[in-house]
């Protein structure tokens, strides 16, 4: 917010009204250009991720589970649905693969939970795809905004970050979009506030539910948006008060709301969102790099010994540790968040997409082998969790040493993926989903057009065809 929107407030007021006020009167005319090209490619790399995941068993789960019908999309199929449903399916889809957006430093997803949440609203409601980009454009810095209160403290404590933080956003995404006022913004997030939810069990046999949850806050965020608009009281202090979401969640860490109530408008935090070349962990992408160079030396697996693998700290506990599990992940899910399974299939099959990650690949004995080579060792000067880099040093059979360095994530602020190159991964996406090339064609224009259309009713049209 701007500090005239402060001067304007009255006194005692909350947190909840002091964001929803300059919300309720949001317009694209103070958007940077560049804020609008990461919500563009955002929405972009959602809608070919849905397709990409259309197929999954986990999405055929919730489609069965699923049983109302309505006029809302679910992006790559043909039945309609009522908004929360679409809301649901679109967010677990977008994220299922572990191949969406990510924000540095304090990792986070961003678009899975804002961007089907303001779907589901533009297209239930008819808004134009002016009101649609606005509210992506305010859902998604509010999730930045929100991820900096108690950066960190979220997973600690055993929640999963998207289902708390995700269902706020999404709020602030579907109630831009439906033109709430700030009164019934205030209670919209007062309302989230209860709806927020995610425990992170799902890393312990690698469930579905870290899934889920960010499809979960999309719907919330939607629900949310609608009870604030019909006048239901919710908590105005949700923010900050005795009991609020950022202290129970967060075991009690001590919040810091300066990014938070200060600067909408001026400056843009989701400008630093970053999207994914590689279908894993964000932090394993720069060790990745590392090993597509070592292929690139021409050296065959055989001729490998070991690797060796400088690493911060914070990377041990879920990508390195259990090592003995991590060298044989038990399944393609799991294998996402190897480090070592993600170090050697990329050496053998020059990627780390969709189709390194399905349950033959992580049985494959060739990838395992490699993967049993690979070892790491703490370096307490590591920049992580600022910056995200990757090493080997590799010892071959003959006694030599090769040593690669990444020094960042490729994708994030220091070196961003192009709207190119995320055409490509958008076309790839929709390939793997089975769809065909003149849809995603069709697909692509309505995403990078989105703000010219009266309505996003066209949406529907696109799941026909497709």
């Amino acid at each position: 917010m701007s500090k005239e929107d402060f001067v304007l407030m009255p006194p005692g007021a909350s947190l909840a009204e002091r964001i929803s006020a300059p919300l309720s009167s949001f317009q694209l005319e103070g958007v940077s250009d560049r804020a609008k090209e990461v919500a563009i490619n955002d929405l972009l790399d959602m809608a070919g991720l849905c397709v990409a995941a259309r197929n999954s068993d986990y999405i055929r789960a919730i489609i069965d589970a699923s049983d109302d019908t309505g006029t809302c999309t679910a992006i790559g199929h043909a039945r309609g649905f009522d908004a929360a449903a679409a809301a649901l399916i679109n967010g677990t889809a977008t994220h299922g693969e572990d191949f969406d957006d990510t924000l540095e430093g304090a990792p986070i997803r961003v678009g899975a939970m804002v961007l089907p949440a303001v779907l589901a609203a533009a297209q239930r409601y008819r808004r134009s795809g002016a009101d649609t980009l606005k509210g992506i454009i305010a859902g998604l810095e509010m999730v930045c905004r929100f991820n900096t209160v108690v950066p960190g403290a979220i997973h600690k404590a055993g929640f999963h970050p998207v289902g708390i933080i995700g269902a706020l956003g999404a709020t602030a995404g579907a109630g831009v979009a439906l033109g709430l006022n700030a009164k019934q913004l205030t209670d919209a997030f007062g309302v989230a506030g209860s709806m927020a939810s995610g425990i992170g069990e799902f890393l312990t046999e690698g469930a579905w539910t870290k899934r889920l949850h960010p499809g979960w806050a999309a719907q919330s965020g939607y629900r949310a948006a609608l009870l604030g608009r019909s006048g239901f009281l919710g908590p105005r202090t949700v923010f900050e008060g005795p009991r609020n979401i950022f202290k129970v969640f967060s075991h009690g860490a001590s919040p810091s709301y300066d990014h938070l109530a200060e600067g909408f408008g001026d400056r843009w935090l989701m400008e630093t969102i970053a999207f994914k070349p590689y279908a894993c962990g964000t932090m394993i992408h720069p060790f990745i790099d590392c090993m597509l160079r070592l292929r690139q030396t021409g050296l065959k697996a055989e001729d490998i010994v070991a690797i060796e693998s400088e690493t911060g700290e914070g990377l041990v506990d879920r990508l390195w540790e259990p090592l003995a599990a991590k060298h044989r992940p038990p399944s393609g899910y799991a294998a996402k968040f190897s480090m070592p399974f993600c170090m050697a299939v990329a050496f053998f099959d020059g990627d780390a997409g969709l189709g390194q990650f399905t349950d033959e690949k992580a049985a494959d004995p060739e990838v395992l082998q490699l993967a049993g080579k690979i070892r790491y060792v703490i370096d307490p000067a590591n920049e992580y969790p600022k910056n995200y880099t990757g090493h080997i040093r590799v010892t071959l059979s003959d006694g030599s040493v090769r040593e690669f360095r990444q020094p960042h994530f490729r994708g994030g602020v220091r070196e961003p993926l192009s709207r190119a190159q995320l055409i490509s991964k958008f076309e790839g996406n929709i390939a793997f989903g089975g769809l065909s090339a003149d849809y995603g064609h069709a697909l692509r224009d309505f995403c990078i057009n989105i703000a010219g259309f009266e309505d996003i009713s066209r949406l529907s049209a696109l799941s026909s065809q497709g």
